[in-house]
């Protein structure tokens, strides 16, 4: 009877431990998600702080380059080392960054704080979701997988909100500062509470070759989209030689990979469908729905003539209809089910891609708002059933790069595709705006604004650009914003389709 009493009084513990171990990971990562969100609202002040203008762009690009590079690394490290230990230092790196950029007293020190802060996301990324499924029992892992991309929405809401009122009623550098004591009780949870219960690993040999190739690949490509056709043109020197270090990095990463005792990513992995498949429809469905959610705002507002408020509520319906179908997912999706759940979610991501073709500067809000929830609802459901898949195709003892591999996927595919969903834009609106300047006297665009838009088209969202016009050169640049961001609902259509079509192509349950 004891024993029995015992046996209850320790599930208990460990049921509790658990709880604060996924509570702390969980806070961890709607940090990382916030700061990438937050940013936002308080870098028109930061630029009035610190100067720096032209620098304005890194102090997000920085953040996302280190992050996608170091989420395959902490991946590989954590099936390696001991978690904890991991853990522990990705949310230090954070934090300490964190600090730092409060501190910042020039742009160019604030953009390498950032950079510092995204290896610490990265970390805190990978490894949420590597012991949040390893914590999980298989058949329970999908409903906490479901529950992170909810945490995902909340931070995507609550971003530029409390980056605002930071700001207004405090100062930017508190946008740093409170990282500190909410990271510090994440710190204080995985310290306390988290118990790596794997075997110990003798020795272990790390890819070196392997890292220091990967780190050189994407961060060559990730620069290339990120500055073609926009700063520099595709053809320029700098962009072919970007392109050209991505390709040599990923020749030399396949070399090492092939050579090293225990690889950061064994190419074989590939010839395994499941994986393969689930992480290229990750890629493709985050191509689309981080190019439409970056660009739909320019069309609602910059397109349509809309205030920031509308704008604002008019983007809610996405982040929410994200965390909505991840959590329906989470719920429903069982260990044979997942290729149907990715199939339905790909479909929901095409239609709303599709409905997009149909915007114009007369199109309602509320058929804007339905439209990018469609779309939402069907990528909260591909990303928790694709991550499935590929955490179950290599199985327990791969749990970190499986994982990792489809956070990176995602990011990859997000990353690219904002970048070059950009320049689509920047070429597109170009030829659209070029008329206008060469128009009448009176009636064509002051030269300044349209060097400021082609510069960054982005300042079409600024009020007093669009007050500086003519009531008739508003209607004429929101009808060439328009037909400038059709390119852009183009490329979200047609990726969106190839996610599906990979999605068909995944292996049939239980094969």
């Amino acid at each position: 009877m004891a024993d029995r009493s015992a046996a209850r009084e320790s599930g208990r513990e460990g049921r509790t431990t658990k709880a604060f171990v996924i509570a702390a990971a969980l806070l961890a990562l709607f940090l990382g998600a916030l700061d990438a969100l937050i940013m936002s609202a308080a870098m028109p002040t930061i630029v009035a702080d610190l100067g720096g203008l032209p620098l304005y762009g890194w102090v997000f690009s920085s953040y996302l380059l280190t992050r996608a590079i170091s989420l395959p690394i902490f991946g590989k490290l954590s099936d390696l080392f001991d978690r904890r230990r991991l853990y522990l230092i990705a949310i230090a790196i954070f934090l300490a960054s964190s600090m730092l950029g409060g501190a910042a007293q020039s742009m160019l020190q604030l953009i390498i704080c950032r950079a510092i802060q995204g290896v610490g996301a990265g970390g805190t990324f990978a490894l949420a979701y590597i012991v949040v499924a390893d914590l999980s029992p298989v058949e329970k892992r999908a409903k906490w997988m479901g529950f992170i991309s909810f945490v995902w929405g909340i931070a995507s809401i609550l971003g530029p909100a409390l980056g605002g009122f930071i700001v207004a009623c405090m100062s930017w550098r508190w946008i740093f500062f409170l990282n500190v004591p909410i990271g510090a009780v994440a710190l204080l949870g995985i310290f306390l509470f988290m118990r790596d219960a794997r075997e110990a690993r003798t020795q272990a040999d790390i890819d070196y070759a392997g890292a220091m190739t990967l780190v050189l690949s994407v961060l060559a490509l990730l620069l290339a989209f990120m500055l073609g056709g926009r700063t520099y043109s595709w053809l320029s020197v700098e962009i072919l030689a970007l392109l050209a270090v991505a390709v040599g990095g990923a020749i030399g990463f396949c070399i090492a990979e092939k050579a090293a005792s225990d690889p950061i990513l064994r190419l074989s992995f590939f010839g395994n469908s499941g994986f393969s498949m689930a992480n290229a429809s990750a890629f493709f469905s985050s191509f689309a729905i981080f190019s439409l959610s970056s660009y739909s705002p320019l069309f609602i507002q910059g397109g349509m003539g809309k205030s920031p408020a509308q704008l604002g509520l008019a983007m809610v319906p996405l982040s929410l209809a994200w965390s909505l179908g991840a959590i329906v997912c989470g719920q429903l999706v069982g260990p044979k089910t997942e290729k149907p759940f990715a199939l339905a979610g790909s479909f929901f991501l095409v239609a709303g891609s599709l409905l997009t073709l149909s915007f114009s500067p007369s199109t309602s809000l509320a058929f804007c708002s339905f439209t990018l929830a469609l779309a939402g609802f069907g990528m909260g459901i591909v990303s928790v059933s694709t991550l499935l898949i590929v955490q179950n195709s290599l199985g327990a003892s791969n749990l970190g790069v499986s994982t990792s591999s489809q956070q990176f996927a995602r990011t990859l595919g997000g990353t690219i595709g904002v970048g070059l969903s950009g320049s689509l834009v920047a070429a597109q609106l170009g030829k659209a705006l070029d008329p206008l300047i060469h128009s009448a006297p009176g009636d064509g665009l002051p030269v300044s604004v349209f060097k400021h838009l082609s510069a960054n088209i982005e300042s079409l969202l600024q009020p007093e650009i669009q007050a500086a016009l003519s009531p008739h050169l508003q209607k004429t640049l929101q009808a060439a914003v328009a037909s400038g961001v059709e390119v852009v609902f183009w490329a979200v259509l047609i990726t969106a389709v190839i996610s599906l079509v990979f999605c068909c192509l995944l292996p049939a349950p239980g094969k």
